[in-house]
């Protein structure tokens, strides 16, 4: 396994964030033990969950997988760095009670003791903001932040789906009270959706946040979707199905899958892979729904592109170039 630092801080993580959307919904506790336990023995030690996942009625089922992961010992919580988010509404499904969701003080602090009940653990490593939070001031969200820190709760705070301006926001507000502020920034970020390079990597490069890319595949986009329907295999859904709807998007992904076809690349892997390529990003969430697809993934950190598969990629999906030089003229 490969590590780096996240961001700034002297914190190592692996260079694969394990991502535990599907444990619950779509991956039963066992199997979601089983990924998790792989993952563990091959040197994966950034696990990613939120609050909400399990969704709906079931919101926060996902983190009582992992927290009853936990609770089997072997050292696995001591060798886990452990995020998890707020955000969302926690509020029983139906209901909108105000103060159970989004970003003030008196949510966070009733936010991360749920949390931590449900993950069985002490203290969470990595505390994300899930959404911007307009009507909350960052000296409020702050304040909140700090106290959790002192009392042992939370460790670090990133944040998720920022645009630039607001990592600039949240780190000064931090820096004129004192504070690390952020140390991360999660955001949508592959071959086939590039538009953070414009401001959200160069704010996060700027303030030293490590870029924590989401949907590394684009909803299976460039996991060989084509190839997959050919083969009589799962066919593309949600996010990539409406991508492969247009036109122009489909011949993308054809040229994508021809020159990886000329390599003999699979291209989930090498999508992973380029992304472990691109300043500033520490590592990539994966969403394994099966131990074989984390062992895919775990392929992609030996795969090394050459600079002809790196233009290659470049000419069928180009990136919006250097700011402000990509906006401004």
């Amino acid at each position: 396994m490969k590590y780096t630092q996240l961001g700034r801080t002297g914190l190592k993580v692996s260079r694969l964030v394990l991502g535990t959307m599907n444990f619950g919904p779509q991956t039963d506790e066992p199997t979601s033990h089983a990924i998790l336990d792989a993952a563990l023995d091959a040197g994966l030690n950034f696990v990613d969950t939120a609050n909400v996942y399990g969704w709906g009625e079931n919101k926060g089922r996902t983190e009582e997988i992992i927290g009853s992961w936990f609770a089997q010992g072997g050292g696995r919580r001591e060798k886990t760095v452990l995020a998890t988010k707020v955000y969302g509404s926690m509020s029983p499904d139906g209901e909108t009670w105000p103060n159970h969701d989004k970003l003030s003080a008196v949510n966070i602090r009733r936010a991360v003791d749920a949390s931590l009940k449900r993950l069985r653990t002490d203290h969470i490593d990595l505390y994300q903001f899930h959404h911007v939070d307009r009507r909350t001031p960052f000296e409020e969200i702050w304040q909140a932040v700090d106290v959790l820190v002192q009392q042992g709760k939370v460790l670090y705070a990133g944040s998720s789906n920022f645009p630039g301006y607001k990592i600039a926001q949240a780190n000064e507000t931090a820096a004129r009270r004192g504070m690390v502020g952020l140390v991360s920034e999660q955001c949508l970020y592959n071959l086939a959706e590039r538009r953070a390079e414009m401001e959200v990597v160069p704010a996060a490069q700027e303030y030293g946040l490590g870029v924590i890319p989401w949907s590394p595949l684009h909803g299976g986009l460039l996991g060989g979707v084509l190839r997959k329907e050919v083969e009589g295999g799962r066919r593309a859904s949600g996010r990539s199905a409406d991508a492969l709807a247009v036109t122009s998007v489909r011949a993308q992904v054809q040229a994508y899958e021809d020159l990886l076809d000329k390599h003999g690349l699979e291209p989930g892997e090498v999508a992973l892979a380029w992304l472990l390529t691109r300043p500033g990003v520490t590592g990539p969430i994966v969403g394994p729904r099966t131990p074989e697809q984390l062992d895919s993934a775990l392929r992609a950190l030996e795969l090394e592109l050459d600079d002809e598969v790196l233009t290659g990629l470049d000419e069928i999906f180009p990136g919006p170039g250097p700011s402000p030089e990509a906006f401004a003229w």
